[in-house]
C-alpha cells in the first residue's frame, strides 16, 4: 500500500473527494489548505440570519456511476422517492431503505432530497422553458413573425452548417439556428463573460451544453409524449443533463455534503488547515517538494509532501513556482498564464415576503432558476432558494432569492458596498417585475473571484501550460479552476478520484484526468475501473 503525505491545496469537491479516495484506498495522508475559512469552494453554503445560500446552484446528478454511489454513500436519500423502493441508472438497480426506515428530512439532517426540476428564461417579460420545448405557450409568447423567422433560421443551419466551429456563435447557430441564438442565448452569454460570444472558444459550448440542440429537444418532446412512463430513474442516464428533471439534493445545500466530507477526512486522520494563502512552490528537479504560504498572523508556514494536488488558479500556481524558480520557468509558460482570464461572481440574496409573479394556476413560481434574457439589466440568474430544498429559507411564509451577477474585479460593479450592491439589485427585478422593493425585508452579498475559468484570453495556447506543469510527477492539478476547465462538480471530483488512482497504481502519465469531460459520457467507465 502507499504511503506517504499528500499536500492538497483548496478544500472545495476535488480536494475533499481527493483526500478522502487517498484514505479509502492507501497509506498517504492528506493535508489540506484552504485560503478562506469555507469548506467547499464555490459549492459551499453561505449561511445568513438562518437563512442558506447555494452559490451557483448545484443539481447532484451525474452520468457518473461513480459519482452517484459515492454521494448515496455520504448521504442517502429521503424516503418514498422510487418506484417500488428502487433507483435505477445505467441498467443497474439499487434497492431503497423501506419508506419506514430511510431517513425522514424532517427528522434526519443528514440526507438527499429529490428535487423536480425546473428551470425558465424571462424574456419580453414572459417566461419560457429552459431548455426551450414545443409548446403551444412557447409560440405564443414568441409571436407568429419571431416563430416562422426561428424556424427558418433554424433550417438554414441545418442544411448550410458552418463547418469549422471557431466560436461559440458558431456552435450555438449550427445547433439552434442564428434567430433562436440571438432570441435565447446571446444575452445571457455575454451577461457570463462580458465578451462577445464570437470571441468566446467552441469548447466552452462542447464542455457545457454537449448535444444539446434543437433536433435534441424535439427527440425528447416526442420521447416525452409518445413513449413510456418513466420508471423513477432518478440518474436518468439517457437524458441530456440540461434536460434531466429530477435530481439529488442535500437537505442543508452543496456545502453540507463537503463539510461532513471534511468531517470524515478528519476522523480518519486528515488535517484541514484555513485562512493560508499559498504564493510559492518550492521545486526540486522534477518535482514539489513543498508549498508555502503566508496565514492570517502574517507568518510563513510550509508543508513539506510526497505528492500536491492544486485546485489553485493555474495562473496563480505558475506564480508561485516563478516567485522560487528564480527565471527557470519558461518564458512562453508565463505569457500564457498571464493571460488567462477569469470571471467573478456575485449573488445577492433578497428575504421577500412574496414575490410579483406567480404560476398560472396562482401558486409560488416553482422555478430552480430563471434565466433572465432582458437586455435592459445587468442581473443574468435568478435563483428561488425555497425551490431547491424549503430547508435552506428560514421562515417558510418568506421567499429566499439569490440575484446572480457575473463581472470582473475591476468592474465598477464589484467595488459596490454591500448596502449599493443590495440596492441596484432590487431595482433591477423590481424593473423588470418579478418582485416589488417594498416586499424585500433583508439582503445578503457574497462575492466569490475566479468562478469560472474564461474560454478566451490566451486559453487557446493552454496546453504551453498543461505540458510544462504535467511535467511535475508528483503534481496533479485537479477540479475547476485547477484546470482552468469549466468542469461542473461531478466532473471535478472524477478528476481527483483519476489522480488518485495513477498515484495507487503507478501510472505516470495525466492525459486520463484531462480527459475527464471530453466526451458526452465523462469516460465513466475508465474513471470506474
Amino acid at each position: 500500500m502507499k504511503q506517504g503525505t499528500a499536500i492538497i491545496i483548496g478544500a472545495g469537491p476535488a480536494g475533499l473527494t481527493a483526500a478522502i479516495e487517498l484514505q479509502r484506498q492507501s497509506g498517504i495522508k492528506p493535508i489540506l489548505i484552504e485560503a478562506s475559512h469555507e469548506i467547499g469552494g464555490i459549492s459551499r453554503t453561505v449561511r445568513y440570519k438562518g437563512n442558506r445560500m447555494d452559490i451557483g446552484g448545484h443539481r447532484f446528478f451525474s452520468k457518473s456511476d461513480r459519482v452517484m454511489r459515492w454521494w448515496l454513500n455520504m448521504m442517502p436519500v429521503e424516503a418514498a422517492t422510487g418506484q417500488a423502493g428502487q433507483l435505477r441508472y445505467q441498467g443497474q438497480q439499487r434497492d431503497l431503505p423501506e419508506a419506514t426506515a430511510a431517513p425522514d428530512p424532517m427528522t434526519e439532517d443528514l440526507v438527499m432530497l429529490v428535487r423536480q426540476r425546473k428551470s425558465r428564461i424571462y424574456f419580453l417579460r414572459r417566461f419560457f422553458d429552459y431548455p426551450i420545448s414545443l409548446k403551444a405557450a412557447t409560440f405564443i409568447n414568441l409571436g407568429v413573425v419571431r416563430t416562422v423567422r426561428c424556424g427558418f433560421s433554424y433550417m438554414r443551419s441545418a442544411l448550410l452548417p458552418q463547418r469549422e466551429e471557431k466560436s461559440l456563435e458558431d456552435f450555438i447557430i449550427n445547433r439552434f439556428g442564428k434567430q433562436l441564438y440571438l432570441t435565447f442565448f446571446k444575452s445571457y452569454t455575454e451577461k457570463v463573460w462580458g465578451v462577445p460570444c464570437n470571441e468566446i472558444s467552441a469548447e466552452w459550448g462542447a464542455q457545457r451544453i454537449k448535444g444539446l440542440s434543437l433536433k435534441g429537444v424535439v427527440a425528447h418532446f416526442l420521447r416525452k409524449t409518445f413513449g413510456p412512463k418513466p420508471s423513477g430513474d432518478i440518474a436518468q442516464k439517457q437524458t441530456e443533463t440540461s434536460l434531466i428533471e429530477k435530481f439529488l439534493y442535500p437537505k442543508f445545500g452543496p456545502g453540507q455534503l463537503w463539510e461532513h466530507a471534511a468531517d470524515l477526512v478528519r476522523a480518519a486522520g486528515g488535517e484541514i488547515h484555513f485562512g493560508i494563502q499559498i504564493n510559492r512552490i518550492n521545486v526540486d528537479g522534477k518535482k514539489i517538494a513543498s508549498i508555502e504560504g503566508v496565514n492570517e498572523g502574517g507568518e510563513r508556514v510550509t508543508f513539506a509532501g510526497d505528492y500536491f494536488f492544486s485546485t489553485m488558479p493555474v495562473r496563480d500556481l505558475v506564480r508561485a513556482i516563478s516567485s522560487t524558480c528564480r527565471g527557470n520557468v519558461p518564458v512562453e509558460v508565463v505569457e500564457v498564464s498571464e493571460g488567462l482570464m477569469y470571471r467573478d461572481f456575485i449573488t445577492v440574496g433578497l428575504l421577500a415576503s412574496r414575490l410579483a409573479v406567480k404560476e398560472k394556476d396562482g401558486s409560488p413560481l416553482k422555478d430552480n432558476w430563471i434565466y433572465i434574457q432582458e437586455p435592459d439589466v445587468v442581473v443574468g440568474r435568478l435563483q428561488i432558494f425555497n425551490n431547491w430544498s424549503p430547508f435552506l429559507v428560514g421562515a417558510p411564509d418568506k421567499v429566499w432569492i439569490g440575484l446572480e451577477y457575473f463581472c470582473n474585479d475591476t468592474d465598477d460593479l464589484w467595488k459596490l458596498s454591500d448596502e449599493q450592491m443590495s440596492a441596484f439589485a432590487i431595482a433591477e427585478i423590481a424593473k423588470i417585475g418579478i418582485l416589488k422593493a417594498e416586499d424585500v425585508e433583508d439582503s445578503h452579498v457574497v462575492r466569490v473571484p475566479k468562478t469560472y475559468p474564461a474560454y478566451f484570453g490566451s486559453y487557446d495556447r493552454f496546453d504551453v501550460i498543461r505540458n510544462y506543469l504535467d511535467g511535475f510527477e508528483n503534481l496533479f492539478l485537479v477540479g475547476r479552476n485547477g484546470m482552468h476547465k469549466y468542469n461542473n462538480q461531478d466532473h471535478s471530483m472524477l478528476t481527483a478520484m483519476t489522480a488518485v488512482e495513477n498515484i495507487v497504481n503507478g501510472v505516470t502519465t495525466k492525459d486520463n484526468i484531462w480527459a475527464i469531460n471530453t466526451e458526452m459520457e465523462y469516460h465513466e467507465e475508465k474513471a470506474a475501473k
